[in-house]
């Protein structure tokens, strides 16, 4: 699979220039402003904000080397793992995870956005978001109503709930915003593909933002918060010389959106 990959100085460049363009965008200045809006009855597609639909594909614009490539066990840069989860994360072993039917723990919501991947994002109805994934050949559905099912079985996905954050519509400010989603009952799986664990008790939450690029490109920039006390917590170092890392986890997944689904290609789940 060809996915895109940006230099390490281009993409501090356009990053440094995004974080710019959003501290002025309309969705931060009101934010600023107040609250929350009050609660909206109408269904979840005809509330959005963004339109995120379409073919988009991955953009490694940091990590390579840990999202490309299999690292060695016991290698979680940046990752601050607890006592615990370095214990585990000290014991992996990829055979074992074939023998057990476990191939796609890398794939699980808490940490699918960050597999090389394309994503192919529909409305499954119109209160139902749907993401697919040709990497693990994965689906993820979002719900804007309901809650997550008492006494469910965890899946690899989890149940994600979902809704809109609105910013402007008003004083001559553009109408814009952001997705946030939830995810909880989950099967324990992998932040990284070499065992580095999150457990069943993790919440995922995540942002979604769409950013139309000067020269055409549009942009699907997902923020990912893995809050896991189980396995996340204070590392001196983090993994890294010099850094403290304290949990949650907090990453940045940057997709591109593609023309059409012609390089679609669906792969199963791979441990190494």
């Amino acid at each position: 699979m060809n996915y895109g990959i940006l230099p390490r100085h281009t993409s501090f460049m356009f990053l440094a220039a995004l974080a710019i363009v959003l501290l002025g965008s309309p969705t931060y200045m009101v934010a600023q402003r107040g609250g929350p809006a009050p609660p909206d009855p109408r269904p979840g597609q005809e509330q959005a904000v963004i339109d995120p639909t379409g073919y988009w594909v991955s953009l490694i614009t940091e990590d390579w080397r840990w999202r490309m490539l299999t690292a060695e066990k016991g290698s979680f840069p940046a990752i601050p793992l607890n006592e615990e989860g370095r214990r585990v994360a000290d014991q992996w072993d990829p055979a074992r995870d074939v023998a057990e039917g476990n191939a796609c723990k890398a794939y699980g919501a808490g940490n699918i956005m960050r597999i090389p991947t394309r994503l192919h994002v529909t409305w499954e109805d119109e209160n139902t978001l749907r993401i697919d994934t040709d990497a693990g050949m994965q689906t993820r559905l979002f719900h804007f109503d309901g809650s997550p099912p008492v006494g469910a079985e965890p899946t690899w996905q989890g149940y994600s709930s979902a809704q809109w954050e609105v910013a402007g519509g008003q004083n001559g400010i553009p109408r814009g915003g952001n997705l946030k989603v939830v995810t909880t009952g989950m099967h324990a799986g992998y932040l990284l593909r070499n065992g580095v664990p999150y457990s069943e008790n993790a919440v995922v939450t995540e942002y979604f933002h769409r950013a139309d690029i000067p020269g055409g490109d549009t942009w699907l920039i997902v923020s990912t918060i893995v809050d896991d006390p189980q396995y996340l917590g204070s590392q001196p170092g983090g993994g890294l010389p010099g850094s403290d890392r304290v949990g949650p986890l907090i990453r940045s997944s940057n997709f591109k959106k593609e023309p059409d689904g012609s390089k679609w290609n669906p792969t199963p789940c791979e441990v190494k």
